[in-house]
């Protein structure tokens, strides 16, 4: 069945009206997602963060808003009668067009290829044999992680997990056990065990996020080496509590200058550590909250986000 698409793009505090006019109009689904990462974003200074949990607002400063509404001249009338209601709360001007039906869930494979990260980690759609594409590059001894988009979006493509992939990519995780904090959808821990750690353990708030992990652990070969808990689960299950040879966070700044303590204790002595999803801005206030935990080098920048890694200070 063909679709018409209607895209909008706002700033994010305007979005919840425009969800409530587009659905009073009809449209069958409404969607949120990056405009930068769809090519649609006004300006390069506008940054998008990272995905918000399910039912939250989006973190993006700006957002792209798709709504998708039948095909008919009816349903044609309305969004365009929605677009210009909305003209003056938008950001760019609307873009309405017919969609053509597809198999949704695989449409995005035209555009998601295998990616490198650091010498010899590749992260690949789950339905392609990188192995047999000499166009990729890829060699015998470099490690593969299958990986598809799911409702707990991660696949390396923000800047924030690419950093942290290269930062893995990069260590001697031989027999290391990697604690995971804000794990989405497992990607970092499972890169990690890919990699050679012996035990990763994830943690996230989200359980569509621990479901996401546990299955891509699975298509990837290692869930027995691999442990999901929330913050609270693993409080409360895990005594004595664990302390990691490797941490990755990669989640907001105010959420790791939060967690400083906690996570610095979860640190076994002299363990590496990285810490994602902070702006450039921010890294100074980061530093601070972990001054008294961890020895950090200068931060890595890509694309106005940084990376702290270094390691625990504390000893045995």
């Amino acid at each position: 069945m063909p679709w018409l698409q209607l895209a909008l793009i706002s700033a994010r505090e305007q979005v919840p009206l425009i969800e409530a006019v587009l659905e009073n109009a009809g449209a069958l689904a409404v969607t949120l997602d990056d405009p930068e990462d769809c090519g649609q974003t006004p300006t390069q200074t506008d940054l998008s963060l990272l995905e918000p949990a399910p039912g939250a607002m989006p973190l993006w400063a700006l957002v792209r808003l798709t709504a998708l509404f039948e095909d008919t001249p009816e349903a044609g009338e309305r969004a365009q009668q929605c677009a210009a209601q909305l003209q003056d709360a938008l950001a760019a001007p609307p873009h309405l067009e017919p969609l053509a039906d597809q198999v949704w869930e695989r449409a995005w494979l035209a555009h998601w290829q295998p990616r490198r990260f650091g010498r010899r980690l590749w992260v690949c759609p789950c339905d392609q044999d990188p192995a047999t594409d000499a166009a990729a590059g890829i060699q015998p001894d470099d490690v593969i992680l299958a990986l598809d988009p799911g409702l707990a979006f991660g696949t390396g493509s923000h800047p924030t997990t690419a950093l942290c992939l290269e930062w893995l990519d990069g260590l001697d995780l031989t027999g290391k056990t990697l604690i995971d904090y804000g794990c989405g959808s497992g990607i970092l821990a499972i890169a990690a065990l890919k990699l050679g750690a012996a035990h990763a353990i994830a943690i996230d708030h989200d359980p569509q996020a621990l479901i996401a992990t546990a299955a891509n652990a699975a298509n990837n070969g290692v869930a027995a080496r691999l442990s999901c808990h929330s913050p609270e689960d693993f409080a409360a299950k895990t005594r004595p509590r664990p302390q990691a040879d490797v941490l990755v966070a990669n989640i907001l700044a105010g959420i790791l200058i939060e967690l400083a303590p906690q996570l610095s204790r979860l640190c076994a002595p002299g363990a590496q550590v990285a810490l994602s999803g902070i702006l450039d801005p921010q890294v100074p206030a980061v530093c601070a909250a972990y001054g008294a935990h961890l020895v950090l080098s200068e931060p890595i920048l890509r694309d106005q986000w940084a990376l702290l890694s270094g390691h625990s200070a504390q000893t045995a």
